[in-house]
């Protein structure tokens, strides 16, 4: 859950636009031309989700301040987190002249404890492993959000960007973690990188009873259906309402 930092110093090369990259090589260098959507996160979770979603794409890890921005709820930090990452993976390409219809995706995760308010917590990736137990013994036996703002950017035909952003919010209810429990998940090092520091799609699925409202995916870092229907939003925007298909990429069971 949450997200991680870093990027890959690989190219598309000559790959034409719309074509299904390659295993390991989805990575984009600043020399090369961006296919029509490209994901700003090296989270290789966010990655598989998107991948698994059948989207050909290319990976653009961005660098930004993720200081989270004063706002009344966690939902509005969350959705300019996103515009953030998505902002600034358009700007280094910038000098390489984005095309028009070129679709650029930002996300960002929060686990947010309590109501809004001054009672409202943030729980951001933890900065080692007694920040990761800390987190851990807040989130026992609680309901907490968990919330991923997407935003999706696009060049339109005169060269201006325009945004489409939006959120999801998954409640999650924890059972109670015991104090040997704590210590197993903190030695095994799930939950570096992790935001609220633990990972509900490996060994913390344990800890969790329930999910209300928002899915699965939303806890794991992308919330697959929303990113999407604002892909398509934006697509058709540009377009002037006919949408053409989002690259795919192709079924390993197709013919060549």
């Amino acid at each position: 859950m949450g997200h991680t930092g870093g990027g890959s110093g690989d190219t598309l090369g000559d790959r034409p636009r719309g074509a299904a990259p390659s295993t390991g090589d989805r990575g984009i260098g600043p020399a090369a031309r961006p296919l029509c959507v490209v994901l700003a996160s090296a989270s290789p979770r966010r990655q598989a989700l998107l991948a698994d979603a059948g989207v050909a794409f290319a990976v653009a890890p961005t660098h930004v301040d993720e200081t989270l921005p004063p706002a009344e709820r966690p939902e509005e930090a969350a959705e300019a987190l996103a515009l953030r990452k998505a902002q600034a993976a358009v700007a280094r390409w910038a000098q390489h002249g984005p095309e028009a219809g070129d679709l650029w995706i930002g996300a960002d995760t929060i686990v947010a404890l309590g109501e809004n308010g001054p009672d409202l917590e943030y729980l951001e990736k933890p900065l080692d492993a007694a920040d990761a137990r800390r987190m851990l013994q807040r989130l026992s036996g609680s309901r907490h959000r968990v919330i991923t703002g997407v935003a999706v950017l696009a060049v339109d035909a005169h060269g201006a960007v325009r945004d489409w952003v939006s959120h999801e919010r998954t409640w999650v209810q924890m059972r109670p973690i015991t104090a040997a429990e704590v210590d197993a998940y903190v030695a095994s090092g799930e939950w570096e990188g992790k935001a609220g520091g633990y990972a509900i799609q490996e060994t913390a699925d344990a800890f969790v009873t329930g999910l209300e409202e928002g899915g699965f995916d939303n806890v794991v870092g992308l919330p697959v259906a929303l990113t999407l229907r604002l892909l398509g939003q934006a697509r058709a925007s540009l377009a002037g309402g006919a949408v053409e298909p989002l690259p795919s990429t192709p079924d390993p069971g197709d013919e060549p």
